[in-house]
């Protein structure tokens, strides 16, 4: 391949990567409380259960 392929897909995997570093920089942690992580656990299981039912 050409010099310039080469060149062009460093170029390309330099900026997803960059893009997904960025990304991971940007993300926080969402504070919850005791109660709203209970609500959630609740939820994931009665999903979970409504989807072994749909099976």
């Amino acid at each position: 391949m050409p010099w310039y392929i080469w060149l062009l897909l460093a170029l390309v995997i330099g900026t997803v990567i960059g893009g997904l570093l960025m990304l991971r920089a940007g993300a926080r942690k969402i504070p919850l409380t005791e109660e709203q992580k209970q609500r959630i656990a609740q939820r994931n299981a009665e999903a979970d259960a409504q989807d072994a039912r749909d099976r």
